[in-house]
C-alpha cells in the first residue's frame, strides 16, 4: 500500500485530505507542522509528502530541502494559499514534484498523486531495465543436453510457476544464479523485480541493512532512510546466494519475513508487509551445519521445500563441448575476436579436466586464453592450466636456477587469484577452496598485492 504524509497546520486540512485519500486506498498519516513531519520521516518511508508552504517553526520549502536528505525518493507535492510565481520556482528549483494553489479541486490532487506515484515506480524500474532485459534470455544462458541437466531444467520449468521458495544446491561455478534467474522469468512474477545479495560476501550489520533497510540515525553511517531489498523485491523474487554463510541473527529475522511475511527496517517501529518469493542457494552442506550449531533447522525446512541440486561439471563432461562454443561467441563479441572453435587436442584436454571450479573456472580459462591467442582456433598451448594441471609451471628449469622462494611465490599468487576467480570473488569461499583460514587469507592477498575486490571489465 502506497504510504502517504500529509504535513498542514490547518486542523481541517489534515482531517479531510486524510479522509479523502484513505478513501481511495492509501496509507496516510498526518502531521502539524514541518518539525513533527521530519519526525515521521525518520522513523518510515514515505511514498509522497503532501506539505503546506507556510507553517509555523518550519517552513514547507525547509522540510523539502530536509526531506530530500533524508529519503530521496520520495516525491514532494507543495500546497499553499499564497501562491507566488517565485516561491513556486524555488519549490521546483529545490525538487518538489508539483506546487498547488488553495483551494483546489481533490480530482485534480488525486491525479497529481496518481502521477507521482506511478513516475516514482517508472524512476525504480528504469535502473533494472539493463538487467532485466538480459535476464529475461535467463533460460538461453542454461547449457547442456546432457541427462543430468535436462532433469534441472525439466524441475525447473515444473516449478517456475509455483508460489513455494525453492534451495538451488551445488557446488560453486555451477550456474545457481542462471537458474534462479531461469525461475523467477519464466513465473507469474516475471513482470516484478528480481533482486540478488550474496549472504557469504557481507558483513553482519550491512548484510542486515541491505536486506531490511534502515532509518536514517539507527546506525553511524545511515545518513538517510534506505529500503532494504525485500521491500525492492516485493511481489518479485530474491535470490539469497551463500545462505549457509547467514549470521544466526539475521537468520532469525529470514525466518520471520518466510512465515508472517514481514519484516522491520533497522530502527524503524512497523511492520512492513510483502510478498516475496525467496530461491536461496549454497555450495554448503546445511545439515551438517545445522549440527554445529550455525544454521537454523526451521530455516532450513522453510527454504527447503523445492531443492534442486546442480550436477558439478565434471559429472556431465558431454556440455563442455556445448559450453566452449557458447562462451567463444560471447567473448568474440565482448573481446572483438573471431574464433571458430577448439582444437580436437585442446578439446580432449577440456574434457579431461576436473574443473574444480565448474562452469565459472571454464569461462574463465576461455576467456583468458581467446584474451591472449591470436588466430581463429584455440589450441592447447593456448590453455596453460590444461598442460600442467592446476598450476603452469615451465616444462624445463633454466640453466641459471630457479629462486625457489620468488617461484613459490608466483604459485601461491596464481592460486590466490584462481581460488577467487573461481569462487566469484567470494574471498571467504576462496579462502576454503584453499584450505586455510580466513585471516591467512587475507594475509596472503596482503603479501601479494592482490585487492580484495574483482578488478572491473572497462
Amino acid at each position: 500500500m502506497e504510504k502517504i504524509l500529509v504535513v498542514d497546520n490547518e486542523k481541517n486540512m489534515r482531517d479531510l485530505l486524510s479522509f479523502t485519500l484513505k478513501k481511495k486506498g492509501y496509507f496516510v498519516e498526518t502531521a502539524e507542522d514541518g518539525e513533527m513531519a521530519m519526525e515521521s520521516l525518520s522513523r518510515e518511508i514515505y511514498d509522497v509528502v503532501l506539505t503546506d508552504v507556510r507553517m509555523p517553526r518550519m517552513s514547507g520549502l525547509t522540510l523539502l530541502q530536509k526531506a530530500k536528505e533524508v529519503s530521496p525518493e520520495t516525491i514532494i507535492i507543495m500546497m499553499t494559499a499564497y501562491a507566488s510565481t517565485e516561491s513556486a520556482v524555488e519549490a521546483m528549483k529545490e525538487g518538489a514534484y508539483d506546487y498547488l494553489t488553495k483551494p483546489f479541486q481533490f480530482d485534480a490532487i488525486q491525479m497529481i498523486i496518481q502521477n507521482a506515484m506511478e513516475r516514482r515506480r517508472l524512476k525504480r524500474e528504469n535502473r533494472q531495465l539493463k538487467e532485466e532485459l538480459k535476464e529475461r534470455a535467463a533460460f538461453s544462458q542454461i547449457i547442456g543436453t546432457s541427462p543430468p541437466m535436462q532433469k534441472v531444467l525439466e524441475r525447473v520449468k515444473k516449478i517456475s510457476e509455483s508460489l513455494s521458495n525453492v534451495l538451488i544446491l551445488g557446488e560453486s561455478g555451477t550456474g545457481k544464479e542462471l537458474i534462479a534467474r531461469a525461475i523467477h522469468f519464466n513465473s507469474f512474477r516475471r513482470d516484478s523485480p528480481f533482486v540478488t545479495i550474496n549472504c557469504g560476501a557481507l558483513p553482519e550489520p550491512l548484510l542486515e541493512s541491505e536486506l531490511f533497510g534502515h532509518i536514517k540515525g539507527s546506525f553511524t553511517g545511515a545518513v538517510s532512510n534506505k529500503e532494504g531489498l525485500f521491500e525492492v523485491a516485493d511481489h518479485g523474487s530474491i535470490f539469497l546466494d551463500e545462505i549457509g554463510d547467514t549470521p544466526l541473527s539475521i537468520q532469525v529475522k529470514l525466518l520471520r519475513v518466510l512465515q508472517e511475511k514481514m519484516f522491520r527496517r533497522i530502527g524503524g517501529t512497523k511492520d512492513i508487509q510483502v510478498d516475496v518469493r525467496i530461491i536461496a542457494a549454497t555450495n554448503q552442506d546445511l545439515k551438517k551445519r545445522i549440527a554445529e550449531g550455525a544454521f537454523r533447522s526451521d530455516l532450513f525446512y522453510r527454504l527447503d521445500v523445492i531443492p534442486i541440486v546442480l550436477p558439478p561439471l565434471r559429472e556431465h563432461p558431454e556440455d563442455i563441448p556445448l559450453l566452449s562454443e557458447f562462451f567463444i561467441k560471447r567473448f568474440n563479441t565482448t573481446l572483438g575476436k573471431a574464433f571458430k572453435g577448439v582444437a580436437p587436442d585442446a578439446m580432449a584436454a577440456l574434457m579431461q579436466h576436473p574443473w574444480r571450479g565448474n562452469i565459472r573456472e571454464m569461462q574463465n580459462l576461455i576467456e583468458r586464453a581467446m584474451a591472449l591467442s591470436s588466430g581463429d582456433i584455440l589450441f592447447l598451448g593456448d590453455f596453460e592450466t590444461l598442460q600442467s594441471g592446476e598450476v603452469a609451471v615451465s616444462q624445463s628449469m633454466p640453466k641459471e636456477g630457479v629462486n625457489l622462494e620468488d617461484a613459490i611465490g608466483k604459485i601461491e599468487k596464481q592460486l590466490l587469484l584462481q581460488a577467487l576467480e573461481e569462487t566469484g570473488w567470494v574471498k571467504q569461499e576462496a579462502a576454503r577452496r584453499l584450505h586455510i583460514n580466513f585471516r591467512s587469507f587475507r594475509y596472503r592477498l596482503k603479501k601479494h598485492g592482490i585487492h580484495a575486490q574483482r578488478p572491473s571489465e572497462d
